[in-house]
């Protein structure tokens, strides 16, 4: 360091040496002026001018030299200082000691200092200069300022300017090289001439040559050897002309520079306009902003949470139809509720993130906040039904066990339901009815041959939908002909003749003919049904009767929507629009403005369009709400009809009040009604009460006032500052979710408060740190398991709310809950025997902790497994032996895997657990402290060194992590391998001191060359040194290797030296001899079943070392790595076949069902860190028309950004299905159990604006997920190995993927089968009755109902026909199935028999297809149903499977493969085959 120093030194003072000289050339031109000034003296006296000139530029001079001695002294003192500090000052730093580091890191190091210090002089230095010229620059500035003052301008030399193009270069040039000295110069010899009076003395013989001293002038001012002589006022205006020509001369520098600087004075002006309209767009904006803040229901304090407000942009950003994804990335969600933004906050924080929207987009999101500000009053208002179910769980559960009895909640429920009126029954779901019971609690007749509409979920759903239908197109109808008439008089003509010549039964039979025909005309975008169309429309335009704002929000929705036409015919009084679309449209009238200014400045026009389109949209908007006036003609209508035909009144007024309550209709914005309008609206709605008496007990009192009191309306709303009120049914927020925190504060987890007590507890002090690792490394937390039994406080809740709905009251909740503290009452026997139960699940959760804490503590090594001769050693010195015969009885009651070709019988935890469990209750005492007992002695037992449990610890988390690498992988097995060789090659650095390769080899069945062997190995994954000569390589049985010794033996091998073994085959075979140094181990791969379908291989080839061998405690290890690997192959193969079975059962839903909008399938996965909360990953979509998109990359969802949309998080909490409402769209939330009754994911069933499914397609939809539950449970159930593998069909012996794509249709088809040996021989017979061969009174042809009669006929021939050629293909070669008097011969008691014991795919069955499909799918879905017999039922649906799997019999290997994303893929699409499934309806 040192010596670096001093050579760096000597540089500053050679650069002062530079300019010093420099100093010393630049004096003489400094002096220079000044002698050719004293040369001639007379020149003073002549010429004043001359004379303040020159003594102004002496100043200057002067000036400026004393300044450059200034500047060059501060540099000096900077330099001696710096080199005084560094002459004087030795620092020393303290000795580094620098483990594993690049030489070249450590050489960079060392040379920072010196570097630093250069920068620093050097910098300093640089500094200097620059401000020595800028000092100079503006002593200049200032002296020519002072000058000019001093000088008076001389105009006379403008008279030089002429931008004349012939002389413009001659006289540009004069002007810049001759004339700035010739001028003066003529001037000083004209001076001299008078001086001497030689004009007026002609013989005068002086010496005197005017050339000469004209020649003389300018060779002393010669403009390249003087240097700022000073200029006189000519000469300054003669340089200000000579600039202004050089600008007009083409091609020069002049005329370039001040092109460009015309053009940055443009651009400049531009900028400064565009900035003025962004500040007076971004204030109009936040004055929009504030406006909008009014709408929120607020928190004590005035404020919003700030988690909100990110939800509502997080939303908005996530719509597809914006792009607007990368704007989410900005967004940090915050994890609580208590971040809040009062009114400028709000602004100002929204803002920040919509800077550079344009105005149609920002209309969009004042639009998407309103929205959200009525969704976030729902949320606090299902926030408010949610404490109150659950301070009523927390007072019914007395015993506070933590559960109450599910069916006594079940049976209050009914007893509830039943006691509602009619009107109130219409809002509540029928509790007898799925999803409060489920599908195992259903009789298999009632749940596959149910088709009694009246026991939908909703009561008398489809019978009401109907109705209005026919009500609505009736209204359509008179409505559009009220439009063709010119004048009022021929409308009113008109209604008089049609009300006199057509009977009423006849116009309901032609509006009921209609509904989809209007449908078609009013929503042509709209892809749902002409029923659910009407439906919508019915609840929309009824919710204008009320006189809340929400329901002139739904009447103002449902005038958008219509087209433009409408809005210019139907005139009416005008209406003005809420503060928030003020806002909107002043924002978008203020920029049209201001950007026609900025544009006029640019001298460019096309700009302007896209703001005045938008503007043109916003008055438009404004324009098409006077239509409403006219939409209340029809409502004036309905209410005659409804006071004539007394048998609806309360089936409407169910209706009406139901409309008026749901948010199906939800709008963006919302308009104040005019006062003519308001009359008409409260006229209807007095008429409405008094018609339905019910209905007007059922309407909240703050609900009628709020309508009523129109005069109180007008006032509030013409006042452009008044804001929605902050109370939700007379209740106000009190700022907090409290159902956020209920996981902390309500929630008891069992594990956890076990874990809890045992780590407080020195009596297990060896075990605690094992117990805190345990608890980290748990599976997914949060998640409540459903076990039909008992309820849990989130159940509770969740049961409570289902029941209720989202349209009810808060009042109707206070009244149930009411009603369950009154009748929920237990006895003290079940009080006790739900302590009792609390205690056995708290004894159990510490039983199995403890055991597992033991097990790891056993297993230093992560084998994943004991020794059972060890263990039994172990055990049998308890109490010195005293207790040895009780413990080998414990051996009686349990059966032990088979030992392994060692002869040492392994076992897991799980048998681990239980044989000591079966020991401790072989022993005397009370179980739980003999358990603890046992458990002391063993941990006592159990010596451990401090090594071996660093070892332990290190090993249990990289096996964590290769687990939990599958738990978030989104079905994939790239990070399982990753981790697993991070596990290998991590613990071999640490453990082992070794470098290995590891690769991955799976068997497969050997089709291309069945001659080497039936199944080969195919490396499917290697460490990335060897990917070029291992991977995807395969090894045949005729090889050389071991790897099929340990696939047949089942155990491991490990050849030490692989050099002297012989058969060992080395994939490199660039590799010599000589290198071919080092160890091999070779693992098997087992599954649940110990059956192998693997090898792990593991070697020290790479490793420097020549002899280098496994020890025993990195066998183990490996063996512990291979199981774990196992487990978690698996575990992503059985996500992959659910995601199969799910695709197979939402393509057949979606082939008869078509009020479905979208179907989204989510997994439950672990959260980011440890401690985290679950999240959720969107799998899959399925779009209206059945076609499946499978993310290959699954976005994950966080409850965070799902305040809105909690529904998802709900369900999984729960376990329980869901049914929510969120942007007036309709959904049914299902859940995926594991075996265990947790959920492993859920179904997104949206159902678009329909309240409900009909009861045909939600019977399909409950069909559909038992099957697809039962396939989850049987797939877990073979991964965990709890059951055994069931082999129905032929076709399942394929494969394991392909088993998994056929398992839906199996499944479904041992149903149907189940339910057919049910029927009775009654049931078939009744079917034989019907015949073409009828007597002449049926057979009119203008009789309709002879005409159904040859439907059905029809349709019991054809599915008994198609059935009889499954089961006897050998009609169609005789030819009698045409004949039904013979096929009638088939329908036996036998035939049932045959049809249970069909298999579709066996190799015998030969079928023909198309015949059969020519019966079967001529008829479709909705004819079967309407038909309502069991036996059809059955049939049909029994033929459509068949078809499906014969039909995937056929090709096997594009069929039933599953459909996941591969390495290339964004996502890839899924579909079933159409012709597969039944037609829609």
């Amino acid at each position: 360091m040192s010596e670096s120093a001093s050579q760096e030194e000597p540089k500053p003072a050679q650069e002062d040496g530079k300019e010093d000289k420099e100093r010393k050339e630049e004096a003489p031109e400094v002096k220079e002026p000044t002698e050719s000034s004293q040369s001639e003296p007379g020149s003073f006296a002549l010429d004043t001018s001359s004379n303040e000139v020159e003594t102004a530029a002496d100043e200057i001079k002067s000036q400026e030299i004393h300044l450059e001695e200034q500047t060059k002294t501060s540099i000096c003192s900077i330099k001696d200082s710096n080199t005084r500090v560094s002459k004087t000052l030795v620092v020393r730093k303290p000795a580094k000691v620098i483990f594993n580091l690049d030489p070249t890191a450590l050489n960079s190091k060392l040379e920072q200092p010196w570097k630093k210090n250069f920068f620093e002089r050097l910098e300093a230095r640089a500094q200097a200069m620059q401000q020595k010229i800028i000092d100079k620059d503006n002593l200049k500035k200032e002296l020519e300022k002072k000058a000019e003052k001093k000088l008076s301008r001389d105009n006379l030399a403008k008279e030089w300017f002429n931008a004349e193009n012939m002389t413009l270069n001659t006289r540009a040039y004069l002007l810049d090289k001759l004339l700035p000295t010739l001028v003066p110069g003529v001037e000083k010899m004209l001076m001299q001439v008078e001086k001497k009076k030689l004009r007026a003395e002609v013989d005068n013989t002086t010496k005197f040559n005017p050339i000469n001293h004209l020649g003389e002038y300018l060779m002393r001012n010669n403009p390249y050897y003087i240097k700022d002589s000073g200029m006189s006022g000519y000469q300054r205006v003669m340089r200000d002309v000579t600039e202004a020509l050089k600008i007009h001369v083409p091609d020069t520098t002049g005329n370039r520079i001040s092109k460009m600087k015309e053009s940055i004075k443009q651009k400049r002006e531009q900028r400064q306009c565009i900035t003025e309209v962004k500040v007076q767009v971004a204030n109009t904006r936040k004055q929009a902003l504030q406006e909008q803040f009014s709408e929120w229901i607020l928190d004590p304090k005035g404020m919003i949470p700030l988690v909100v407000i990110q939800n509502v942009l997080h939303e908005f950003f996530q719509n597809p139809d914006f792009h607007l994804e990368a704007c989410c990335k900005q967004l940090d969600i915050a994890d609580s509720m208590e971040p809040r933004l009062n009114k400028m906050e709000f602004t100002e924080y929204i803002s920040s993130h919509i800077a550079d929207f344009k105005s149609e987009m920002f209309e969009n999101l004042l639009k998407h906040i309103c929205h959200c500000a009525d969704e976030f009053r729902e949320v606090i208002k299902t926030d408010m039904r949610r404490q109150m179910f659950a301070e009523l769980f927390l007072h019914c559960d007395r015993g506070k066990v933590g559960f109450l009895d599910r069916q006594r909640t079940l049976a209050l429920l009914e007893t509830f339901y039943d006691q509602s009126s009619k009107t109130l029954r219409s809002l509540l779901r029928n509790p007898r009815q799925w999803p409060f019971i489920e599908f195992e609690e259903i009789d298999l007749p009632e749940f596959w041959g149910d088709m009694d509409n009246q026991k939908h979920i909703y009561e008398d759903f489809d019978k009401v939908l109907l109705e209005m239908n026919a009500l609505l197109s009736e209204k359509h109808a008179s409505k559009t002909q009220s439009k063709l008439l010119e004048t009022p008089e021929d409308q009113h003509k008109h209604d008089e003749h049609n009300e006199s010549t057509l009977p009423e039964e006849q116009r309901e039979t032609t509006s009921e003919q209609e509904p989809n025909r209007i449908s078609t005309e009013e929503q042509q975008d709209r892809e749902s049904t002409g029923e659910k169309e009407l439906y919508r429309e019915s609840v929309t335009e009824q919710e204008t009767h009320t006189g809340s704002t929400p329901e002139q929000g739904s009447s103002r929705e449902l005038i958008e929507q219509r087209p433009h036409g409408d809005s210019v015919i139907e005139q009416g009084p005008p209406q003005r629009v809420s503060s928030s679309e003020q806002g909107v449209n002043m924002e978008s009238t203020a920029e049209q403005g201001l950007y026609r200014e900025s544009i006029s400045a640019q001298g460019q026009h096309k700009g302007s369009t896209a703001e005045q389109g938008s503007h043109r949209e916003s008055v438009a908007e404004q324009g098409s709400h006077k239509g409403s006036a006219a939409e209340q003609e029809p409502s004036r209508e309905i209410i005659p009809e409804k006071q004539q035909d007394s048998t609806l009144q309360s089936e409407r007024g169910s209706i009406f009040r139901e409309s008026k309550i749901s948010r199906e209709a939800t709008s963006y914005e919302y308009t104040e009604i005019s006062p003519w309008e308001e009359k008409t609206q409260e006229q209807i709605y007095e008429e409405e009460l008094s018609v339905s008496p019910e209905l007007q007990e059922e309407v909240p009192t703050s609900r009628r006032k709020d309508h009523l009191s129109e005069t109180t309306k007008k006032e509030s709303q013409k006042d452009p500052s008044c804001e929605k009120s902050q109370e939700i049914e007379g209740k106000s927020w009190s700022g907090e979710l409290l159902t956020c925190n209920w996981k902390m504060n309500c929630i008891k987890c069992e594990d956890e408060e076990q874990a809890n007590l045992l780590l407080g507890n020195s009596r297990f002090t060896d075990l605690h740190s094992i117990i805190r690792n345990i608890q980290s490394y748990k599976e997914v937390k949060g998640r409540s398991a459903f076990n039909g039994v008992s309820l849990n406080l989130l159940q509770f809740v969740q049961l409570l709310e289902t029941f209720i709905g989202e349209d009810a009251p808060l009042s109707v909740s206070e009244t149930l809950t009411s009603f369950f503290k009154r009748g929920y009452v237990e006895t003290e026997e079940e009080k006790i025997s739900g302590l009792e139960q609390a205690r056995q699940n708290a004894s159990r959760a510490r039983r199995e902790l403890l055991l597992e804490a033991v097990f790891h503590k056993w297993d230093s090594d992560g084998s994943g497994f004991l020794d059972l001769k060890e263990v039994d050693e172990l055990l049998y010195t308890y109490k010195e032996g005293m207790e040895k015969e009780s413990m080998k009885k414990a051996k009686l009651h349990i059966q032990f895997s088979k030992p392994h070709p060692d002869q040492e019988v392994r076992l897991s935890l799980k048998q681990f657990q239980k044989y000591i469990e079966l020991v401790v209750s072989e022993l005397r005492g009370n179980e739980d402290h003999v358990l603890e007992s046992v458990v002391e002695f063993l941990m006592n037992t159990l010596e451990r060194s401090h090594i071996e449990n660093l070892r332990n610890c290190a090993r249990r988390k990289w096996l964590y992590q290769i687990q939990r690498a599958a738990e978030t992988s989104g079905v994939s097995l790239e990070p399982v391998y990753t981790e697993t060789f991070n596990a290998l090659t991590q613990d071999a650095e640490a453990h082992g001191n070794k470098k290995i390769s590891a690769h991955i080899s799976l068997l497969e069945e050997n089709l291309l060359l069945p001659d080497r062997g039936e199944v080969l190995l195919r490396n499917i994954a290697c460490t990335l040194d060897d990917a070029p000569f291992v991977l995807n390589r395969v090894l045949y049985r005729d090889m050389k290797g071991i790897s099929f010794t340990v696939v047949d033996e089942g155990k491991p091998i490990h050849v030490p030296q692989v050099q002297h073994h012989g058969n060992i085959f080395f994939w490199n075979h660039s590799l010599k001899k000589n290198d071919q140094n080092g160890s091999f181990l070779a693992l098997p791969l087992q599954d649940a079943y110990m059956r192998i379908f693997g090898v792990m291989a593991v070697d020290t080839l790479r490793d420097p070392k020549k002899i280098n061998i496994f020890v025993p405690h990195e066998i183990r290890f490996y063996q512990g790595v291979a199981n774990v690997f196992s487990t978690a192959y698996h575990y992503v193969h059985s996500r992959e076949h659910i995601l199969h079975v799910v695709i197979r059962g939402i393509g057949w839903l979606c082939d008869i069902t078509s009020d479905i909008t979208t179907i989204t399938t989510y997994f439950v996965e672990p959260g980011p860190t440890r401690d985290s909360d679950y999240v959720l990953r969107n799998m899959m979509v399925t779009g209206h028309l059945g076609l499946t998109e499978i993310h290959k990359n699954p976005p994950t969802i966080f409850r965070k950004t799902c305040i809105f949309r909690d529904f998802l998080f709900k369900c999984t909490d729960s376990s329980e299905v869901v049914l929510a409402s969120v942007c007036g769209e309709n959904h049914i939330i299902i859940p995926l159990r594991e075996r265990t009754g947790k959920a492993l994911g859920i179904l997104d069933f949206n159902i678009g604006r329909s309240k409900m499914l009909l009861y045909r397609e939600f019977k399909d939809l409950q069909k559909m997920m038992k099957v697809v539950q039962a396939a989850c449970y049987e797939i877990l159930g073979e991964l965990s190995g709890e059951i055994k593998k069931n082999y129905v069909l032929e076709i399942e012996n394929v494969g394991e993927v392909q088993r998994a794509g056929v398992l839906f249709f199996r499944i479904m088809l041992q149903e149907l089968q189940e339910s057919l040996r049910l029927l009775t021989a009654l049931d078939f017979i009744s079917l034989l009755l019907y015949d073409y061969n009828l007597p002449p009174e049926f057979t009119s042809p203008s009789d309709s109902k002879s005409q159904e009669l040859e439907a059905n006929t029809k349709l019991v021939h054809d599915i008994l026909i198609g059935v009889i050629l499954f089961i006897h293909p050998e009609l169609e070669l005789s030819g009698d199935f045409r004949n039904w008097e013979k096929c009638k011969l088939y329908v036996k008691s036998y035939l049932v028999e045959n049809i249970c014991e069909f298999d579709p795919t066996a190799k015998n069955v030969k079928v023909n297809l198309q015949l059969i499909g020519e019966h079967i799918r001529d008829h479709s879905r909705i004819e079967v149903w309407e038909f309502g017999n069991i036996v059809i039922e059955y049939l049909y649906q029994w033929a459509h499977i068949c078809l499906a799997l014969v039909e995937l019999n056929k090709k096997p290997n594009s069929a039933l493969a599953p459909p996941l994303p591969s390495k290339t893929d964004s996502c890839v699409y899924a579909k079933m085959p159409k012709e597969t499934m039944p037609g829609k309806c």
